[in-house]
């Protein structure tokens, strides 16, 4: 079986980006250029919170830390964690804010004929 090549992360953004305008792609030209730069922002963060996703379940959220020899070591949170966390809430802002843009179907009801039967009454 062939082993699946693995993405550079520029490539890896490339394909978000790509995956985000076909989602997109039926926008209409008011609304173009503000879903360009959402975009190109959410693949990169999305990339990014993977990788970081996947050092976290390698390293953990915590380590031992300590700030010389003398002193004993204690556990702290890792930077990348706090990093993720951050990143991880801009990004669902982001899409919250790229969902809000999709046009929504219309609402209109299907008449089923109801309302015209209990004004006959």
């Amino acid at each position: 079986m062939a082993k699946k090549k693995e993405l550079t992360v520029d490539e890896r953004i490339k394909k978000e980006v790509r995956r985000l305008k076909r989602i997109y792609k039926n926008i209409d030209k008011e609304n173009k250029a503000i879903i360009e730069g959402l975009v190109q922002r959410a693949a990169y963060m999305r990339i990014t919170l993977e990788d970081w996703e996947l050092d976290i379940l390698e390293n953990g959220i915590t380590e031992m830390f300590t700030q010389s020899e003398k002193t004993d070591p204690y556990e702290r949170e890792r930077p990348v964690a706090r990093l993720y966390n951050t990143m991880n809430k801009n990004y669902q802002s982001i899409i919250k804010q790229l969902g809000d843009l999709i046009p929504k179907p219309d609402s209109k009801k299907e008449d089923d004929g109801f309302d015209e039967f209990l004004k006959m009454k």
